[in-house]
């Protein structure tokens, strides 16, 4: 199920007031957790700050334990919402549509769902896996977010290609 974003006139229209989000879609990714430490590294090194949604606690637990691990060259400063210092930590970690966000900029979605609150944000990376299911799942996604007039951008990952660095 999609769900749609709090502050609209309809459900899942952006608000005609901001800027409307730029949705980036990252399909046909193999190892999503890994591919989004990646992004993560560089939205950072950008000068971003980050909001990662997590599809479920489980999911978020193993996002936090590989962006640990993933590179002995980076450190990704990060914590879940609720932690007292997510306001000032570049990278806040949710599985949690109530969560308070403290930052609106960048938007990694890696849940099978739209986050009910996309449209704050500036951007929004949507990362699909190869999953049948997860790829069936990102074209619903897809086509609910081009049915609202969204901008949108489709990055197909192939075999050969490098990693985002």
């Amino acid at each position: 199920m999609v769900k749609s974003t709090a502050n609209s006139t309809e459900p899942g229209t952006p608000n005609p007031s901001a800027t409307m989000t730029q949705i980036d879609f990252h399909t046909n990714v193999p190892d999503k957790l890994l591919y989004t430490c990646r992004l993560i590294r560089k939205a950072l090194n950008d000068g971003w700050q980050v909001v990662v949604f997590c599809g479920d606690d489980g999911e978020l637990g193993k996002l936090d334990q590989v962006m640990w691990t993933f590179s002995e060259q980076d450190f990704l400063p990060h914590v879940r919402a609720e932690d007292p210092l997510a306001a000032s930590t570049p990278v806040v970690l949710t599985a949690s549509d109530e969560a308070a966000l403290p930052h609106h900029r960048l938007l990694v979605n890696l849940a099978t769902v739209s986050p009910a609150n996309f449209a704050r944000f500036e951007r929004l990376i949507e990362v699909v896996s190869t999953d049948q299911n997860e790829v069936a799942l990102g074209r619903e996604r897809y086509a609910y977010y081009r049915q609202r007039g969204y901008p949108l951008k489709h990055y197909s990952r192939s075999a050969n290609e490098q990693p985002v660095t």
